[in-house]
């Protein structure tokens, strides 16, 4: 299903191989030996995304400071490998037939990979999300031939709350099913089966610690999961967490307190609760980091321009997390982290000055970087 396991060449690479078997290997051959098969369709190139050395931050630091490139999927997000393992749960289960629907509450990227998956596989796709998205990623999802409702933003514990109308929405049709992105741990077991090994393959096994931050908690939890299993629990994980979130308080206090503070400009990440996919490897996480906003877009910002990496403000916040925990560990160590996602959904906010003036934002950004503020 997923790229790793199928490299097949092309033909014109078969020829060359089979002409040069016998000289030594060039670079140019060696490069065309690792060059991918063809993908089964939309889904069977979701997944096997390179892992990045942050230059920068890794001479900075003295560590290996990595990036999972999972902006590179066809989607555009980490969200891909959910949306692919809820929708094909579904159907193993039979809760999915041919022309169903499928239906899901989502404040992120999960509903654009339900798009491309829903549209690759034949399925209508009908998103719920809170109207404080932005508007980018709204007209994306009904481009791509979804059924949007954005609906006040409430907490859970409120009916009205986007996940529970998507529920209910469900419930009123035949042959559709809610995803439950949150608590359906076919999502954690995306990240079980695919994340985290790559992970594991690509760094030949020398890794020391994984931080990223959570919404579903799927990506940390499953690749926390195999990370500690594979290594014999001597991998770290940490959960990076922003403002507005209970997890870090919840975390750094042994489960005693839940405090939630302010909000933050990070889309599709924190959390007010322990969802299933993070229930079960909770235990495993060994420490939380509160990031600020101040700190994240400031990152934008410097990978953007010391690195040439145009992300958006969740993977920033998960880079200043790699780097604070390369800094706790000491030099000679491996840290990964997650780019789960690019900036261009959120080019209107994160480079408009305006915006930054509005969030009180625009000091956090050093002066030699605000060249890059080229939106009023």
């Amino acid at each position: 299903m997923f790229r790793h396991g199928a490299r097949s060449f092309a033909t014109s690479a078969q020829r060359l191989a089979s002409v040069a078997a016998a000289a030594e290997p060039t670079p140019y051959l060696i490069g065309v030996s690792k060059a991918q098969g063809v993908a089964k369709g939309l889904t069977g190139a979701i997944g096997n995304t390179p892992l990045i050395r942050l230059n920068h931050l890794s001479q900075q630091t003295g560590c290996e400071v990595l990036g999972k490139a999972e902006f590179m999927n066809p989607g555009g997000s980490v969200k891909d490998r959910a949306a692919l393992y809820v929708v094909r749960d579904a159907e193993e289960r039979g809760l999915l037939r041919p022309g169903g629907t499928v239906v899901e509450g989502t404040a992120g990227n999960t509903g654009i990979g339900l798009a491309h998956v829903c549209r690759s596989k034949g399925y209508k796709l009908v998103i719920y999300m809170p109207d404080t998205q932005s508007q980018g990623k709204i007209d994306l999802l009904r481009l791509l031939g979804a059924e949007v409702y954005p609906v006040p933003a409430v907490a859970f514990d409120n009916p009205e709350n986007y996940n529970h109308q998507a529920r209910r929405h469900a419930e009123r049709l035949e042959n559709a099913v809610w995803t439950n992105q949150f608590d359906n741990t076919a999502n954690r077991r995306a990240h079980i089966e695919t994340t985290g090994p790559e992970i594991w393959y690509q760094t030949e096994g020398k890794v020391d610690a994984f931080t990223c931050s959570t919404g579903t908690a799927g990506t940390l939890a499953g690749i926390t999961r195999y990370l500690k299993e594979v290594s014999g629990g001597r991998v770290k994980s940490f959960l990076a967490d922003p403002p507005g979130s209970v997890l870090h308080s919840y975390i750094s206090s042994g489960g005693k307190l839940i405090e939630r503070t302010g909000s933050s400009i990070t889309e599709g990440i924190g959390q007010g609760r322990i969802t299933d996919n993070l229930a079960p490897d909770l235990e495993l996480v060994d420490g939380s980091l509160h990031i600020s906003d101040e700190k994240s877009i400031e990152m934008v910002y410097r990978c953007l321009d010391e690195e040439g990496l145009y992300l958006g403000a969740s993977s920033a916040l998960n880079v200043v997390a790699a780097k604070e925990v390369a800094e706790k560990l000491g030099q000679g160590h491996t840290v990964v982290t997650v780019l789960a996602d690019g900036a261009y959904r959120y080019a209107d906010r994160l480079f408009s000055r305006k915006w930054l003036e509005t969030k009180k934002l625009l000091g956090a950004i050093p002066e030699h970087l605000q060249k890059y503020i080229v939106l009023p």
